[in-house]
Parts: structure tokens; C-alpha cells; sequence
């Protein structure tokens, strides 16, 4: 008896903790998973092509603390999903928000991109830099400002 409510108990664990994990499809995007997709997709010949609404974004003359915003459009003119493995900023002070699932053909998806300019008076230049399924492997962004100091 004492063996059966023991066995039933491990068996109402496992199923508990495995069912209740709960995953989205850009925790199973990895660089590996990447790779074989791009090596599958240039073996038939169709690759995603990726294209940006603009490729740079000068927000002008901004002040220092303001944080600055603008959304990237990302088309993919290819024939496979585009898939955005990582999107990273040049310094912490530029965060992007990619898309997470991939991004069939003939389609697009925004990327926003927030600039923080506080500590950073001057002309600034930053890049983030998109690790992607597409022939180059990775793509870049810049966004620019003329940051006006605070007054002291």
C-alpha cells in the first residue's frame, strides 16, 4: 500500500512539474538550430533576404536624459522564415525589442530600438546588431543624436 501512494505521488510530481513549463518559441531558437535551418535553406536555394524601412535613424537634437525611441521595419524578401536569434545594442544605453517568432516571406515585423541618452552629451552613434538566419549571418542597424548637455 505504502509502495502504490508512493508511486502514484512520484508519478501526480513528474506530471505536475513537467506540464506546467511553459515555453515560447524564442527560448527554443538557439544558434545551433539557427545554423542547421541556414544550412538546410541554402542546400535548396532559398534563403530569407532582409530589408529595413531604413537601415539608419538620426533622431536629431535630443537632451541629455531623454530616452529616444524609433521602430526599425523588417521585411523578409527571401523564400525562408527569417529567423532573429539576437539583437544587440553597441552599449546598454540602446535596447532593442526584435521580433521573437520568425518572419515568413513577404511579410515584416517591427524592431524598436530605445535610446537612453543620459551620461552620453554630445554627437552619439550607436548600432545594434541582429544575429540572423539570412546569407551574411548577421545585419546592423545605427541610430544617431546630437545630445545637448544638461545645464550644470
Amino acid at each position: 500500500m505504502i509502495n502504490k501512494t508512493l508511486g502514484m505521488l512520484a508519478i501526480a510530481t513528474l506530471v505536475l512539474t513537467t506540464s506546467c513549463k511553459k515555453e515560447n518559441a524564442s527560448e527554443k531558437i538557439d544558434d545551433a538550430s539557427v545554423a542547421a535551418a541556414a544550412k538546410n535553406d541554402e542546400a535548396s536555394g532559398k534563403l530569407p533576404v532582409i530589408k529595413f524601412n531604413e537601415e539608419e535613424h538620426n533622431f536629431g537634437t535630443i537632451n541629455e536624459g531623454d530616452k529616444a525611441e524609433t521602430v526599425f521595419t523588417i521585411s523578409n524578401e527571401g523564400e525562408a522564415d527569417l529567423i532573429i536569434v539576437n539583437a544587440q545594442g553597441s552599449c546598454g544605453c540602446t535596447v532593442p525589442d526584435w521580433p521573437k517568432e520568425p518572419i515568413k516571406p513577404g511579410t515584416s515585423a517591427p524592431m524598436k530600438v530605445t535610446f537612453d541618452s543620459s551620461g552620453k552629451p554630445g554627437q552619439q552613434q550607436k548600432t545594434v546588431t541582429l544575429t540572423t538566419n539570412t546569407a551574411k549571418g548577421s545585419e546592423v542597424v545605427t541610430i544617431k543624436a546630437d545630445v545637448t548637455p544638461k545645464a550644470k
